[in-house]
């Protein structure tokens, strides 16, 4: 560059030479041919538009193009040609010196002149296509020493050469550097090389777009090593990505192999302050902690490579998770381990970027892995295209230790266990994802307990009002099947190995219980979850739901249950009855409405699948007690062997149950066995028997805590 500046200011200063003699009127014709022909064989080529005949302020010009073609340093494999185009310039000049001796009358045997070239604006682009760059206002000042050696001989000797970039612009394709900010200083005593000064570049703009990269700053110069003559570096670098107020202490950049490599440090920065995190507000932050890393990058031929990159988080780090009223639900503990294992780390990856001729065409994504939380993660080559901002690939999650550190919060408490691996299949498009099909294993589990806020009690209110609502769920080595659609619809078929729940009315074993949960399916009613196909293990027998809409808000929701192979004895040990034995499973249909978390049951139906027996154990004290019809009704139960078992079942929300039984079969030891129909009526307070049978095992709780209490006393 700094050679067709200086064959410029010899072509101005040759023009001023000969003023005097080509006369005023012929300057703007005489001028350009002279330049011509001064520059015939160098490799410089300088074309003017509209010349101005020299004035007070100087000489000004319509355009002014020069093309120039330096010599191969041995750097690049190809010649390259720089063309500079300068808009409504002037050429003024500013005369320094002045020799005394003046052997040809009024001509001097030397001039020291300083120059200063202003226009609307500069442009300067390459062949073959590299960038282009271009600056508004450009002012270049020179100084020369014009001499005269034989005769009319003149020659020329730049001294120095100064242009301060401001707010300049560089473009390659659809990739702009804007607000560039240099001061170019060339000198013949410093051997024309550039001195280290401060590079300044305020933005990068991708398709007209900011991108996350700002406010790069770094000391440059022309010098180089001697041992790397084709590397130019930038030192003390630093740069703005995202929130990040990241550095580097060199870029080096290969004019050979055109290769750039360095490391981006990134600093401790908190995490709410970075895209994705930075929503809410102090009361609802969606994290807590501060993050750092190292980001090693190579670029070459268009492909940028990422080798071992890492991200370290401080303790406490941590994603939360809030309900719709803005309370914690459950948050993420991205801490950095005690053993030292980091959030991410061993990050490689190979971004080829595609372009057009004159279009930033794609990126292609190839060769990504990294450790993540312990496990590994890899993704398929994938590729992005900006135009439509779409693209596809394939996660693959190997062991990430990632439900330990899944924390409950609010209402829920408990823990979870195990790593977690599986695919998920991502497909991008413009601000919107989707999942097709992932699937999401783990052989941990957990325990989830959801314990409501309540009223201290009494120790009476303890034994006598022994309506506890909390309720813990076990679940074991889930395996989960998951789709999200562009719109936010989201589809969840789990399997589970065993669920379990745990309250004060007793416990209920689920095993391997397997359905599908959708979400979000209608914007309209967005708080619907819809389960469907769910199928589980109960009692050793099957409990199965086609599908239920239930309303998250409102609590509310209906479906049928459906019971098969269950044994008659479990059903009557949830009744806590210590009295009646019996064999046989039966089947059913129990229809369940939800309403407010209470249950209703309208005209459920169970029946017995096949023969079985009843006994029903008395006391020879209530036989004698009993009336003569209920007292028959003993014995005939005594030892009842049933070819028919039906029975109906309603209940209401307050837990008013009524409980239709009908019986056919004998009793060997009844009237000879001869066949006896019964026909059963029982009316209670489910809710109601549920408390009773609490009320026990409430009465040990409350002397186990008194008797701890003396004993740390």
């Amino acid at each position: 560059m700094k050679k067709w500046l200086l064959y410029s200011l010899v072509f101005l200063l040759l023009l001023l030479t000969l003023i005097p003699a080509a006369g005023y009127l012929f300057f703007p014709l005489i001028a350009p041919r002279l330049l011509t022909h001064a520059l015939e064989g160098k490799p410089i080529r300088i074309e003017l538009s509209d010349l101005s005949s020299p004035g007070p302020s100087g000489i000004s010009f319509r355009q002014m193009k020069a093309s120039l073609t330096p010599e191969n340093d041995g750097c690049s494999d190809q010649p390259i040609t720089f063309t500079l185009s300068l808009f409504n310039g002037r050429l003024s000049l500013h005369p320094v010196t002045l020799s005394a001796h003046k052997s040809w009358g009024f001509i001097p045997d030397f001039i020291d002149a300083e120059f200063t070239l202003q226009a609307d604006s500069l442009r300067i682009g390459t062949n073959p296509e590299l960038f282009v760059f271009s600056d508004k206002n450009p002012r270049i000042t020179a100084k020369v020493t014009v001499s005269r050696s034989k005769g009319l001989s003149i020659s020329f000797k730049p001294l120095f050469v100064s242009y301060p970039l401001v707010n300049a612009m560089a473009s390659r394709e659809k990739l702009r550097l804007e607000g560039v900010n240099y001061n170019v200083n060339l000198s013949e005593a410093g051997q024309w090389q550039q001195p280290l000064d401060t590079l300044h570049i305020a933005s990068l703009l991708s398709d007209g777009t900011p991108s996350p990269v700002s406010n790069f700053i770094a000391l440059f110069g022309s010098k180089r090593d001697p041992l790397k003559p084709c590397t130019l570096t930038l030192s003390n670098c630093s740069v703005d990505l995202f929130e990040w107020q990241a550095s580097s202490e060199k870029i080096d950049y290969d004019l050979k192999d055109k290769k750039t490599s360095f490391t981006l440090y990134l600093p401790a920065t908190p995490l709410t302050g970075l895209p994705g995190f930075n929503r809410g507000g102090s009361t609802t932050p969606a994290a807590s902690g501060n993050v750092s890393g190292t980001l090693p990058i190579e670029f070459q031929d268009s492909t940028v490579t990422v080798r071992n990159a890492a991200l370290a988080t401080t303790n406490g780090s941590r994603i939360i998770f809030y309900t719709k009223e803005k309370k914690p639900l459950f948050s993420f503990d991205i801490s950095t381990a005690k053993g030292g294992e980091k959030l991410l780390e061993q990050l490689n990856a190979t971004i080829k970027l595609n372009s057009s001729r004159k279009n930033l065409s794609g990126l292609a994504v190839s060769s990504l892995s990294a450790r993540v939380l312990g496990g590994k993660i890899t993704s398929t080559p994938f590729s992005f295209d900006p135009s439509t901002k779409s693209s596809r690939f394939t996660l693959k999650l190997q062991n990430i230790n990632a439900l330990p550190r899944v924390k409950l919060h609010g209402d829920l408490v408990g823990s979870l266990h195990g790593a977690l691996s599986g695919t998920l299949p991502i497909t991008i498009d413009k601000t919107r994802f989707s999942v097709n099909k992932a699937r999401l294993q783990s052989s941990g589990g957990g325990t989830v307990t959801i314990a409501p806020p309540r009223k201290k009690q009494t120790t009476a209110d303890r034994i006598f009002n022994s309506s506890n609502p909390d309720a813990s769920y076990t679940f074991s080595e889930p395996d989960l099947l998951l789709s999200r659609t562009l719109d936010g619809a989201v589809t969840i078929h789990f399997k589970l190995k065993s669920l379990g729940r745990k309250s004060s009315s007793g416990e209920l074993m689920l095993l391997d219980p397997d359905g599908t949960i959708a979400l979000w399916q209608n914007r309209l009613r967005p708080d619907i979850l819809t389960l469907t196909d769910f199928r589980t293990g109960l009692f050793g027998g099957s409990l199965s739901i086609g599908r239920i809409d239930y309303d998250m808000a409102k609590k509310s929701g209906a479906t049928t249950l459906q019971l098969s192979n269950i044994p008659l004895q479990k059903l009557l040990d949830l009744q806590g009855t210590k009295k009646i034995f019996a064999t046989g499973t039966i089947k059913g249909s129990i229809p369940v409405a939800i309403k407010d978390e209470l249950f209703e049951i309208r005209n459920g139906g169970v029946n017995a699948e096949q023969d079985g027996q009843i006994i029903y154990a008395t006391t020879a004290e209530e036989r004698a007690a009993a009336n003569q019809g209920l007292r028959t009704t003993y014995e005939a139960l005594s030892n009842f062997l049933y070819v028919d078992l039906n029975s109906s079942l309603s209940m209401t929300p307050e837990g008013k149950s009524v409980i239709a039984i009908q019986l056919k079969g004998s009793n060997p030891d009844f009237q000879n066995g001869r066949a006896v129909e019964l026909n059963l009526n029982v009316e209670q307070n489910l809710l109601e028997l549920i408390r009773s049978l609490s009320i026990s095992s409430n009465v040990e709780d409350i002397i186990s805590e008194k008797a701890l209490q003396r004993q740390k006393k």
